[in-house]
């Protein structure tokens, strides 16, 4: 899909807000030549438990143009081990929302492999949905050249297990970004 200046929706939590504000989401803009619009905030869950959640913030947002919309499939759904159904039901109205708006591309991504059954299930979950709205899933989680990556790759990736830092946003996540985007 072409993106030279056409705008991007991005919603997320911590991995999607990045290192002081800056993610693979400014970086993916400025090589892409495209708009950004970015509504991440740390901590925060795809389930909607209180105001801060992704569908509550989502939906109380300016309405804004966007070509293409970006969603964190979030890890703190599974840190705090909520429920499945829970989880699918939050992620059904985060695409209602997202059709409502823009009728757009949709471009759902998981972190990248830790240690977490939750979010294993998780990302089976948006891999099954995925089947029913076909929308596009960057599925970091599974991509077998992103597991393969060196203990000292790793190590200069990631801040923790769940958060890239500048260098692993720009070197590791980004062409795989990157990628996505043209396949859209």
């Amino acid at each position: 899909m072409e993106l030279r200046g056409k705008e991007i929706y991005f919603l997320g939590s911590s991995v999607t807000f990045g290192v002081e504000g800056i993610s693979f989401a400014e970086m993916l803009c400025a090589a892409l030549g495209a708009v950004m619009h970015k509504e991440a905030v740390s901590g925060t869950t795809l389930v909607d438990v209180d105001a801060r959640s992704y569908i509550s913030r989502f939906r109380a947002a300016p309405e804004t143009p966007a070509d293409l919309f970006i969603c964190q499939l979030s890890t703190n759904d599974a840190a705090r081990g909520l429920p499945i159904g829970d989880i699918e039901t939050a992620i059904r109205d985060v695409i209602a929302e997202a059709k409502r708006r823009w009728d757009c591309p949709i471009l759902f991504y998981t972190g990248t492999r830790f240690e977490s059954e939750n979010y294993a299930a998780m990302v089976e979950l948006l891999l099954r949905l995925q089947k029913e709205y076909g929308f596009a899933v960057l599925d970091l989680w599974n991509d077998a050249e992103m597991n393969a990556v060196s203990k000292y790759d790793y190590a200069r990736f990631m801040r923790d297990p769940v958060h890239p830092n500048l260098t692993g946003y720009r070197k590791w996540w980004l062409p795989k970004f990157m990628d996505a985007c043209e396949k859209l």
